[in-house]
């Protein structure tokens, strides 16, 4: 008997140890989510029920999202009552929520960060205050809302820096590139090249804003391409050696993308490149790290890009997770819920319904 409860005792509490919940997150990216609900958009599980679009993705392990912020979106959408809105229905259903800071009116990348509006005849002393006072005025109404926001990206895909408008499409609005793929800087506050003490003092600014707010909450710099070590050794450089701060680092990781125009390559060793320089970057630097974008393309006609993009997704997660020394905290898939169309690297098809892609967040 002593043995027998001796067992029963051991069982429960390797049990307990196993169970206890990882500090590795599963997340999306759904800034577009309250747009798509407006427009009218339904979504459905692979039975074919209707089904609302953050509880499906809890059905997916997922569990928590991210949302940008635009400073004067043309639009609703994107603007602080927006992710307001939103970020009230994902606590509601017990999801984290990272808050994305783009710094723009409109979509800002390593190909663009465009000035918004109401900051482009500002000094840089002016653009500072101007970002902290946006940060603060968006973190303030999510608190007074009783939301406390896990992860706070200071600015999108800030490769190339941060506050610099380019040539753009009056039509479409976006930037215009030559033959090579260049884009002409028309206005520059904080580029890279031009400005590294500007960028890396509106890093510092957004760092201060956030814990004005929330002292708790991980203040995240992100950069695209997260298997290029160069562009991370020369961007965090100029960050720490122009009194930028931050907690943690975001990356961006798209296999699609980087096989682009780069026959050498093939998507595992995109992943692969990527995981070890999650592994010398964190020893490097003491930071922990997260994949805050990911994605893989749709293509109804052809189910095996869909299985592929599966596996590529399930062995990011995997890696992440397990062969980073913990310090990986998480992968976020960059709008899932995205409908085939405009966007190739959703993962939903054009009936609202999970592709084979989302399975791969499931272990």
């Amino acid at each position: 008997m002593k043995n027998l409860l001796l067992s029963v005792f051991y069982a429960c509490f390797f049990s307990s140890i196993i169970a206890q919940p990882s500090d590795f997150v599963k997340g999306a990216d759904v800034g577009s989510l309250s747009e798509q609900i407006d427009r009218g958009v339904k979504f459905h599980d692979k039975k074919g029920n209707e089904r609302e679009c953050l509880d499906l993705l809890k059905d997916y392990q997922i569990s928590a999202i991210r949302l940008r912020v635009w400073v004067n979106p043309k639009d609703k959408y994107c603007g602080k009552e927006d992710v307001l809105r939103q970020a009230l229905h994902a606590k509601s259903l017990g999801m984290d929520v990272m808050i994305d800071f783009h710094y723009s009116d409109w979509w800002a990348d390593p190909a663009k960060q465009p000035i918004p509006l109401a900051w482009e005849n500002h000094s840089y002393r002016k653009m500072k205050k101007d970002l902290r006072n946006h940060t603060v005025e968006v973190l303030t109404l999510l608190k007074d809302n009783g939301i406390t926001p896990r992860w706070v990206q200071v600015g999108n895909e800030t490769t190339n820096g941060m506050l610099w408008s380019v040539k753009k499409d009056p039509a479409t609005g976006w930037e215009v590139k030559d033959e090579n793929g260049n884009t002409t800087i028309t206005k520059s506050m904080g580029h890279i090249k031009t400005e590294p003490k500007h960028y890396a003092g509106f890093i510092r600014t957004g760092y201060e804003a956030v814990k004005e707010v929330f002292p708790d909450a991980i203040v995240i710099v992100h950069l695209d391409n997260g298997f290029d070590a160069e562009l991370y050794d020369y961007n965090l450089g100029i960050i720490n050696r122009y009194g930028g701060k931050y907690d943690m680092i975001g990356m961006s990781l798209y296999p699609y993308w980087a096989l682009q125009g780069h026959p050498e390559r093939n998507a595992d060793q995109v992943i692969t490149d990527c995981m070890a320089n999650i592994r010398r970057l964190a020893e490097k630097t003491g930071k922990d790290i997260m994949i805050v974008e990911t994605g893989m393309e749709v293509d109804m006609e052809h189910p095996e890009v869909m299985d592929e993009g599966k596996r590529q997704l399930a062995r990011i997660i995997n890696e992440a997770r397990n062969m980073t020394n913990g310090r990986c905290k998480g992968v976020f898939y960059w709008e899932p819920q995205m409908l085939p169309g405009g966007y190739r690297l959703g993962a939903f098809d054009p009936n609202g319904c999970p592709t084979a892609i989302m399975d791969g967040f499931v272990e």
